[in-house]
């Protein structure tokens, strides 16, 4: 019997680190919180918690910043996908973050290349504290590389950052060890190899909620249940065409929006892909042979590959839910019944 509770992590249970990564005590950057989910994550102290450990293909962390909170501009090796939770927040491209920006609110979604700086905001008032869920890819994500304006920061506030991504605190009491070698900031070539995209490129990775459209050929849809694209890479076995997201980067997931009315349900049916689940509103409960869970808004399931699973939305509103099944070519459903997609 599979323990369904050891891959559920509750909303209420996460466990933030407040000094993840080098801008920590940067001013306006000093009340972020940063979690990982799934996977090792990105994170640059060593005590940062990881909820789920197990290798899935891609990382699950997330964010929790107050109002005029700042994430510093920095660059990733693997895809990074963002869905807003909560709260009205701007992303901002370019190593000054000066060279363009998108704004987006609650259920939307933004992927952003590979190779480039990044940084986001939250836009609320400082009694604003909203949330993002974020997909990276890959079992192991890499290091993130910082602009040189954060490095000038971080010295400034006493944060170091060692080559390999181990961090410094000698704000409070840490020591650089004898012969550790500094990371330095990006050189020039460096720079030039991270220079933004236009634009118009950078729309391509950002779907708005109130543009998902349900695919009348997933095999998940039903009354009162639609199965919403927003990345997919490639044509997959279960009914879904390239995008609305598609990227000239690397991502080696799907990532699909889950709209279910009162009442509806998925009857049981297979996965044999990684299968992450994470519920933006309402409440959803997973039933598999084993148990059934409920979960509510901000809780996140990763459901056990070829274990059958059925879905029902029990709030009286409703449920949606964001979906990230791994690898770029999702396989066909296979119904418990008998029935195959």
């Amino acid at each position: 019997m599979t323990d369904l509770s050891r891959r559920l992590i509750r909303y209420a249970d996460l466990r933030p680190c407040r000094n993840a990564f080098i801008d920590t005590r940067s001013p306006g950057s000093e009340e972020k919180e940063n979690f990982t989910l799934i996977g090792p994550g990105v994170s640059e102290n060593p005590n940062q918690h990881v909820h789920i450990p197990e290798p899935h293909g891609f990382n699950i962390g997330a964010a929790r910043q107050p109002g005029r909170c700042l994430n510093s501009q920095h660059s990733h090796e693997t895809a990074e996908v963002f869905i807003v939770h909560s709260g009205h927040w701007r992303f901002m491209w370019g190593p000054t973050a000066d060279d363009g920006s998108i704004e987006l609110r609650e259920g939307d979604v933004i992927s952003l290349p590979i190779h480039m700086f990044r940084g986001f905001e939250n836009l609320g008032t400082p009694q604003d504290v909203s949330f993002l869920f974020a997909v990276l890819g890959g079992d192991d994500p890499g290091k993130v590389t910082w602009s040189p304006r954060v490095f000038d920061l971080a010295k400034r506030f006493g944060m170091v950052l060692l080559e390999g991504g181990k961090l410094i605190d000698t704000a409070a009491g840490q020591t650089v060890p004898a012969g550790a070698r500094l990371q330095e900031p990006p050189d020039a070539e460096t720079m030039a190899r991270l220079a933004s995209p236009s634009d118009e490129r950078m729309a391509q990775g950002v779907v708005r909620f109130a543009d998902l459209k349900g695919n009348p050929a997933s095999p998940l849809a039903g009354p009162g249940v639609e199965e919403c694209p927003v990345i997919v890479p490639k044509a997959t076995r279960d009914g879904f065409q390239p995008g609305p997201i598609v990227g000239w980067w690397p991502h080696g997931f799907n990532l699909r929006c889950l709209k279910m009315a009162s009442g509806a349900s998925v009857p049981a049916h297979v996965r044999r892909e990684e299968e992450v689940i994470f519920v933006h509103k309402g409440t959803l409960a997973v039933t598999t042979p084993d148990s059934e869970i409920v979960m509510g808004a901000g809780d996140t399931f990763t459901t056990p590959k070829g274990l059958p699973r059925a879905f029902r939305a029990t709030s009286s509103d409703g449920c949606v839910a964001y979906v990230v099944r791994g690898g770029d070519e999702v396989g066909a459903v296979e119904f418990v019944a008998g029935k195959a997609a």
